[in-house]
């Protein structure tokens, strides 16, 4: 393992893995070079997706010399896919959310935004009413959206909820009706 990847997994260790962990999921560094760190998860998708900003910033805070963050599935090259055109693929993201999503998610007054795409294809989406803070989020988004967009986009890597859930007001299910 390379100093830079240690480095990583300390950090991990100490903050994030715990939390994955618990939600039952892996993730290990897969590759560390050139200030990129690919992260391969494992288990439970919602393990580990919904905690990849707090993963990132982490790793960065911790790492300096690190300049982006990778998430990859097992089976993906740490080299990732090839590259696709962020743009298009958040306008198309975004469209069928608004046609198809967004009008069934309405009547829990719940609303989902594409708020950017990175490089190597990971979609993030925040969730806003009815939606921000729903016990029920992460089945929708692994469940009902994640898959609807793997079907018409296959430039998607994967999709990250960037959603602050716990600053949600008005869920549409809360934490205690579970």
């Amino acid at each position: 393992m390379t100093d830079l990847a240690a480095q990583v997994t300390a950090a991990l260790e100490r903050s994030v893995l715990p939390s994955v962990i618990a939600r039952g999921g892996a993730v290990r560094v897969a590759a560390a070079k050139n200030g990129v760190v690919t992260l391969e998860v494992t288990g439970s998708p919602g393990a580990v997706f919904p905690l990849a900003s707090r993963i990132e910033a982490v790793i960065r805070a911790a790492v300096p010399g690190i300049t982006a963050v990778r998430l990859i599935t097992p089976g993906m090259s740490p080299a990732g896919p090839p590259p696709a055109d962020a743009g298009d693929l958040a306008e198309a993201a975004r469209s069928i959310i608004d046609a198809e999503v967004n009008p069934a998610i309405a009547a829990h007054r719940g609303h989902v935004t594409v708020t950017g795409v990175t490089d190597d294809g990971w979609i993030r989406v925040r969730l806003d009413g009815g939606c921000q803070g729903c016990s029920l989020a992460e089945v929708t988004i692994r469940q009902g959206i994640e898959p609807l967009l793997r079907s018409r986009l296959p430039a998607m890597t994967g999709l990250i909820d960037v959603t602050d859930h716990e600053a949600g007001t008005e869920p549409f299910y809360s934490p205690e009706k579970r």
